[in-house]
């Protein structure tokens, strides 16, 4: 198969056939790139800096695999991690998927009751955690959720990855089971012959769940979205090829591990291509500098606020940036100007964006190399091969091209369904096999993808469907303001009427923004899409991948 751009057939588009299952992932890369090196985290305790090749990886995740099977997990088990990217993050996964258990992926923003809520719904055998990510005790934050009341009756064992106070003893517990600290743990694996964990390895098929990830939660309970081994392998390897990830390429991974995009597009990745892995806890631009001049980073994905920051950072020249070549953005707007600012300003060879969901494992449009800067910035590019993408309308009839609808996909990347969720699953798939997103987009006449918003955030005024993607896009023209969210909220007249919450640009004088910015709306939008109200703020509430939460907006300013 011929690849473009000196990008090397190691991603091979049909990964699931070639790798099979991710610890055989795991394996080739060992056995393809030996001592080239894997890992670099250089957020270790105490400042320390582990430094892995892909042999060593290996060896760390088959030590891995052998303690989660001698504490007596069995193949179809759940075990959840929840912590932020590091070293350990990564073996503690990947051990745990080639003991034959599901990975049950947490996000570090939950408070104690949001991640009981998901322990209890996966059936969570084993937790991975941490102590002091960003002050924050994990292990204590379940303590208090299951005193109120939160139960946890399939929690066998608590595994304490690091810990900024002393070593974990092992006679406490948290949530009710037992805690230990990691390399107790590891010890463990003395009770399960290697010969044993190989063979739990080699019974997993590429059919077998690998993860089990929960939904944002950005409109209600998250629901645990099942993926196999091979939807990932096969999703992933066309992934990385695509964006032309390449052998002895430098990863900085700042979107979160928890995530599919930290995760699969990271991790899983890095291991197909050879690249190496850069693990960073939490964005900080002039630490993200630093990182990318001093491990020579060429790889940097991440939501537009990170380049953003980058581009403005007043001293941005005295960090040698010259070996960043491929940024893969999305999950918000991008404005034309930013692309056109990273391939002029910083000289980056590869700009792309992306459109998925966690339903569609995480991807279902990609950009190309070589689109304009018009294509990245305003559309998510074109399905990925073999998966299909329609625009339908609420009766499901396809629409025609450049019409707004509701975007479906159908092919191998849709979800097996919902953990436990029949309901839910038979609502998200229908009978011919296309995942209704409920997202609101159009097909240009290249096939290219536009989001214009949430079905869920859509609002009627007066009798008209109000897309607040499309309002929030005139009121960001605006010079008075830096972010925007619209929703709508009851009106006794017109049924519902648009709020815009602004955080405003800096030195605005935000007493005038009621006035000034339904004036200008009302020169470029139908009367009944201007909003009547609104409100100034400090910052827009979001999820960690960058969202707006606008539930918590309507609960806030909705009455």
């Amino acid at each position: 198969m011929h690849y473009p751009d000196g990008v090397s057939d190691v991603t091979d588009p049909r990964g699931d056939l070639e790798w099979g299952t991710l610890p055989g992932l795991v394996q080739d890369a060992a056995a393809r790139f030996g001592d080239a090196e894997a890992v670099v985290d250089r957020n270790g305790p105490g400042g320390t800096t582990t430094r892995w090749s892909f042999d060593r990886l290996a060896e760390e995740v088959a030590t891995a695999t052998r303690a989660v099977v001698a504490q007596g997990i069995e193949p179809g088990d759940r075990v959840a991690i929840w912590a932020p990217n590091c070293a350990e993050w990564i073996v503690a996964a990947l051990g745990a998927v080639g003991a034959g258990a599901v990975l049950v992926p947490l996000n570090t923003r939950y408070k104690g009751a949001e991640a009981a809520y998901i322990l209890r719904a996966s059936g969570a055998r084993i937790l991975f955690t941490v102590q002091g990510f960003l002050g924050t005790d994990y292990p204590a934050l379940l303590d208090e959720a299951v005193t109120a009341g939160e139960a946890l009756p399939d929690l066998d064992l608590v595994v304490v990855l690091r810990t900024d106070g002393p070593a974990v003893d092992p006679s406490t517990t948290a949530a009710g089971a037992p805690a230990v600290g990691w390399e107790a743990f590891l010890a463990g694996a003395v009770g399960c012959e290697p010969d044993v964990a190989a063979g739990r390895t080699a019974a997993i098929t590429s059919a077998d769940l690998s993860d089990l990830v929960f939904t944002s939660g950005t409109t209600g309970h998250p629901k645990g979205a099942m993926t196999t081994h091979g939807q990932t392998l096969r999703t992933f390897a066309t992934w990385a090829e695509v964006v032309g990830l390449r052998t002895g390429d430098r990863y900085l991974i700042v979107n979160p591990f928890f995530h599919t995009f930290g995760y699969k597009a990271g991790i899983l990745a890095c291991l197909m291509a050879g690249a190496t892995m850069v693990p960073e806890p939490v964005f900080d631009v002039d630490v993200v500098l630093q990182r990318v001049a001093d491990e020579r980073i060429s790889v940097l994905p991440g939501p537009p606020t990170i380049f953003q920051s980058i581009l403005d950072h007043p001293k941005r020249d005295a960090f040698d940036l010259s070996t960043l070549r491929l940024v893969v953005t999305g999950a918000a707007v991008v404005p034309v100007e930013l692309v056109e600012s990273l391939w002029s300003d910083m000289g980056i060879e590869t700009v792309l964006t992306a459109y998925g969901l966690t339903e569609a494992t995480g991807t279902a449009t990609m950009c190309r190399r070589g689109d304009s800067a018009e294509v990245i910035s305003g559309t998510s590019g074109r399905a990925i091969p073999d998966v299909e993408v329609r625009i339908v309308d609420a009766d499901g009839s396809e629409v025609a091209t450049g019409e707004a609808g509701e975007i479906v996909v159908r092919g191998y990347n849709v979800m097996s369904g919902y953990f436990n969720d029949a309901e839910a699953t038979a609502a998200a798939i229908d009978a011919e096999g296309w995942l209704h997103t409920g997202d609101v987009g159009f097909l240009d006449a290249g096939g290219n993808l536009a989001i214009t918003d949430r079905l869920k955030d859509m609002y009627v005024s007066g009798g008209f469907n109000v897309y607040p993607a499309e309002v929030e896009a005139v009121l960001r023209r605006h010079p008075a303001v830096g972010q925007v969210a619209v929703i709508g909220v009851p009106d006794h007249r017109m049924g519902e009427v648009g709020l815009a919450v602004v955080v405003p640009a800096p030195g605005v004088d935000v007493t005038t923004l009621g006035v000034e910015l339904p004036a200008f709306a009302k020169e470029q939008l139908a009367n009944f899409k201007v909003p009547r109200r609104v409100e100034a703020v400090d910052a827009l509430p979001t999820n960690a991948s960058g969202k707006v939460l606008k539930r918590e907006l309507r609960a806030t300013f909705g009455t």
